[in-house]
């Protein structure tokens, strides 16, 4: 452990008990020896994450938490800011809410375009989160397996950072020059971030990492005379500043002479790859490739930037042919630490991301769509990652081999809760008349205040049983990864406030969900064999009843396999071995008790059915006429706030008519 003082403070209720005090001893005693790999195997509802918490605040080390995806990411991120609400947690997911790769498919001859919607929410967090790396040592960055994929190299990124204080000698163009060198659009009309305005002898900055404060800067001549920072909305100076540090409005920002000598190269690879087509005979892949490269090139002289940049990364950053690109990971500390959470599934998912990406990139390189520099635009390879990651903990209820290994057979457990929770009985029922069975069963639960989640094999038998339950006056709503990353944060919120009862999901309900509401999981047609009913996944979807004293779980099977049996048998072992704690420590279960998470966005609000045209409202639901009316008498209302100065009013109106629009831009 560090001997100097820790700069996290961890705020909780409550101090480590059961199986816990022993792990954070026994894992801190590692991080202290350096061990590179250790594994922590703890049961749904032990705590995990609260060992985690007390591993950060007593090591004192900057820290990444991986989870295998958004929503658990999301749910780890809300746990930490409630655990460290004076310390900088940060959130770094993939930004897009919809991506459909460049792609091309020989055998039918179709070219398949990128397509991608970026959530603006999402890339203000990522920009948040690699500025607290640069600047703080207090800081909690959870992040999904996206962190893997190439970032902006942070050497450029920091050098390109500006620090701008009170007293310098700097006129309002010379910072107008600065912000635009670093990306920023100026906009004396609208104001959003990523922009600057101009006013007389002030100018308005609206930095990329901030959501709702901006910086007002005041000149008298050439030299800054103040400093604030002020509401975006209201216009209300927040706080007196001396100094403030500017950075870029892209990860992929470059000095002049970087991007000069990238445009050099990318001809010269140019010309060598339409030599190659031009002596083996492939003269449409030499005029595609040549109208293409030749447009982007175009592009990048012209504005600075060009439709997928991205492909001209290696060139971008300075990297050589086949080296690794630019990661979170190069952002953090050399002390930091590393947690990835779920790693039976994290870690298979690190070394399938590599070749996936490859394949598709080859075919695009082989039929002239893209420059062979293209393939250096992608995530790490495994060996990559498994080289650069920092001292590192992995957090499962069923490790794989692989981490094991690398922990040299070494486990550190933690089986027993401190709420006295033993592990929910399992019932096998018969697949006949499952779908009526479970309806019941969940009208039972539902009259107990309880919730339920239902796993189901498909997308589609999600969708129709969701439809199904609703029409037999059962709230219910499904997940599956078509939902857009927020919206599925919400649904799981909404589940525990009760604003519907069941949740129908496929994968998704199984590794991490923390909903102790949740008094039965039913597993349908659970002797179908697979990845979604083996052993492992079985296990972790019956653990998402283990925070409920009343937790049960009913898998519905014609016959009990071996993934079944075997889940069934170490689910038992477990009850036992609680069981015998409480007996011996005079505990009484209880079922968990925890706070519902803040919601991540402010664009969280009434979510959105694309298939079916309508909004799930507070009040039931809206269609887009509906939306449409709404947001009129909305901004009558704001207006009217504003001009009484009434900005409280004013702004909770803006933020729901921003979620409005939201929903009918994608109905429209």
């Amino acid at each position: 452990m560090q001997k100097n003082k820790s700069p996290f403070i961890l705020d909780s209720n409550y101090m480590p008990s059961g199986d816990q005090p022993e792990a954070i001893r026994q894992l801190l005693e590692g991080i202290d020896q350096n061990k590179q790999s250790q594994v922590l195997m703890g049961v749904t509802g032990s705590g995990k994450t609260f060992t985690m918490a007390n591993i950060i605040a007593k090591s004192g080390r900057p820290t990444l938490i991986m989870a295998p995806n958004k929503i658990l990411a999301a749910q780890l991120y809300t746990e930490m800011k409630q655990f460290f609400p004076q310390n900088h947690v940060e959130y770094f997911v993939s930004y897009y809410d919809y991506y459909q790769p460049e792609a091309y498919v020989p055998t039918t001859d179709t070219y398949i375009d990128k397509d991608a919607s970026i959530n603006d929410q999402l890339d203000r967090m990522r920009h948040s989160a690699t500025r607290s790396l640069l600047e703080y040592r207090d800081v909690i960055i959870v992040s999904s397996v996206s962190c893997l994929y190439g970032l902006g190299a942070p050497e450029t990124y920091a050098e390109s950072r500006v620090g701008i204080s009170v007293g310098q000698n700097l006129s309002v163009r010379d910072v107008c020059d600065i912000l635009v060198s670093l990306q920023y659009k100026r906009n004396d009309i609208g104001f959003s971030r990523g922009e600057f305005r101009v006013r007389g002898d002030t100018l308005d900055i609206f930095p990329s990492h901030s959501e709702d404060r901006g910086w007002k800067i005041s000149f008298f001549g050439n030299e800054i005379e103040e400093i604030n920072e002020f509401d975006i909305l209201t216009g209300q100076k927040k706080v007196v500043l001396d100094t403030v540090t500017i950075y870029p409005n892209s990860h992929y920002i470059m000095p002049r002479p970087t991007f000069n000598q990238a445009v050099l190269d990318i001809e010269a690879e140019l010309k060598e790859r339409l030599d190659y087509f031009r002596e083996n005979k492939k003269f449409l892949e030499e005029q595609r490739l040549s109208e293409r490269t030749k447009f982007d090139l175009e592009m990048l002289n012209a504005t600075g930037t060009c439709r997928g940049i991205e492909n001209y990364s290696r060139f971008l950053s300075g990297r050589k042919p086949g080296e690794a690109p630019p990661t979170l990971f190069e952002y953090l500390p050399k002390d930091a630490l590393l947690f990835v959470d779920e790693s039976h599934v994290s870690v298979p998912q690190i070394r399938g991301m590599f070749r996936g990406d490859r394949a598709r990139k080859d075919t695009l390189v082989h039929y002239g769509f893209r420059l062979p520099s293209c393939r250096d635009n992608r995530p790490l390879m495994f060996e990559e990652w498994d080289h650069m990651r920092p001292l590192s903990v992995f957090v499962s209820a069923t490790p794989e081999q692989w981490e094991i290994e690398q922990s040299r057979g070494i486990v550190v457990e933690q089986l027993i809760r401190p709420t006295g929770l033993i592990d929910p009985e399992c019932i096998v029922r018969p697949t006949t008349n499952q779908v009526d069975d479970l309806m019941h069963e969940c009208k039972l639960v539902i009259e107990r205040g309880g919730r339920v989640l239902c796993t189901t094999l498909t997308k589609k038998m999600a969708e129709q049983l969701t439809e199904y339950l609703v029409e037999h006056g059962i709230r219910a709503k499904y997940l599956h990864s078509d939902v857009e990353t927020l919206e599925r944060i919400e649904l799981i919120r909404g589940l525990r406030l009760g604003d519907f009862d069941v949740l129908v999901g496929i994968n998704l309900l199984r590794e991490g969900l923390d909903i102790p509401e949740c008094e039965l999981v039913a597993i349908l047609d659970a002797d179908k064999e697979g990845f979604l009913r083996s052993t492992r996944s079985l296990i972790q979807t019956i653990g998402r009843a283990a925070r409920n004293v009343n937790g049960r779980v009913i898998l519905y099977a014609d016959k009990i396999t071996a993934s079944m049996d075997a889940a069934m048998s170490e689910t038992s072992r477990r009850r036992e071995k609680q069981r015998a704690y409480n007996l011996e420590n005079n505990i009484t279960p209880t079922s968990v008790k925890k706070s519902v998470f803040d919601q991540v966005s402010e664009d969280a609000g009434p979510k959105t059915d694309v298939a079916r045209k309508f909004v799930y409202g507070k009040d039931g639901i809206m269609s887009t006429d509906d939306i449409k009316q709404m947001i009129k008498k909305m901004t009558r209302d704001m207006k009217k706030h504003a001009e009484n100065l009434e900005f409280e009013q004013a702004t909770a109106l803006r933020d729901e008519i921003k979620r409005l629009q939201s929903d009918l831009l994608v109905l429209e």
